[in-house]
């Protein structure tokens, strides 16, 4: 077997850039990013395009490649627990009941993924345009890849943080340059999930997490510990007070790229 097989790449399809990282054992070799002209939601098919150059620039055929996708080409929902539903069938068409009650009908096909819960318990719902995952597996076979996994970056970063979050109550915040999605657990559950187009600062930051806080404080009296990660503060760590940081760079790296920073989420 070719050497070059086993040859594992991370692309993150950012805002407004693309990276690409080689892994090597526990460790990411970061190979570049290639930044385009945000053009709104839609820019995810000039972030392909790029991708493909960066890909036929570093990966042989036979390499496998994971996928973060930035939480601005990505949706979120609550879906409550319903004892009336019988089959996974009905349950992926009332969680995109969910998702019409909160955008509207979709002008587009999205492919929802669910979170596995117990019963009685809500579920978070993510989903990603159908047209994005199609176009990524057609350019992944056209280059003899194996996609290995596509996710979006919120569930990326919260399965690497989770097991440092304190059971219970807590709001997870991932801030990325234009867009923040708000994750809040109450007693060991799935209460909400908002994604809101909001700058990274300090200023923006705090405003955002306060005016949760609030909403949060009015429907429940247990306090909530707040989790902030925003990958692009890499050297201005965000000063936002009551707010537990958690971040993915290490100081001894000498990539300053957000995208790199992403890149270390994926397992």
């Amino acid at each position: 077997m070719s050497l070059l097989s086993r040859d594992r790449f991370v692309a993150v399809l950012g805002a407004s850039g693309v990276g690409l990282g080689r892994r090597q054992g526990s460790d990411i070799l970061w190979l570049g990013s290639v930044g385009f002209i945000d053009e709104g939601f839609h820019a995810w098919a000039v972030a392909l395009e790029t991708l493909d150059r960066l890909l036929g620039e570093h990966a042989a055929a036979g390499a496998q490649l994971s996928v973060v996708v930035s939480g601005h080409f990505s949706r979120f929902c609550l879906v409550p627990w319903s004892d009336q539903i019988n089959s996974p069938e009905e349950l992926r068409g009332f969680a995109q009941l969910c998702f019409e009650d909160l955008y509207g009908v979709p002008t587009q096909p999205w492919n929802l993924v669910l979170s596995a819960e117990p019963a009685g318990y809500d579920r978070i719902a993510a989903a990603l345009p159908q047209d994005l995952l199609e176009r990524l597996r057609t350019l992944a076979s056209a280059r003899g890849l194996k996609l290995r996994s596509v996710q979006p970056y919120l569930m990326a970063a919260f399965n690497h943080f989770d097991s440092s979050f304190d059971a219970g109550d807590f709001l997870f915040v991932v801030a990325e340059p234009v867009r923040s999605v708000l994750l809040v657990a109450r007693e060991g559950r799935w209460a909400s999930v908002r994604s809101v187009g909001s700058s990274d600062s300090d200023a923006a930051l705090a405003a955002l997490i306060g005016r949760e806080s609030q909403l949060q404080a009015s429907t429940s009296d247990r306090p909530l510990n707040v989790y902030l990660h925003a990958p692009a503060r890499i050297d201005s760590h965000p000063e936002v007070p009551g707010v537990h940081l958690r971040t993915l760079e290490e100081d001894r790296t000498v990539v300053r790229d957000s995208l790199y920073v992403m890149s270390r989420a994926v397992a």
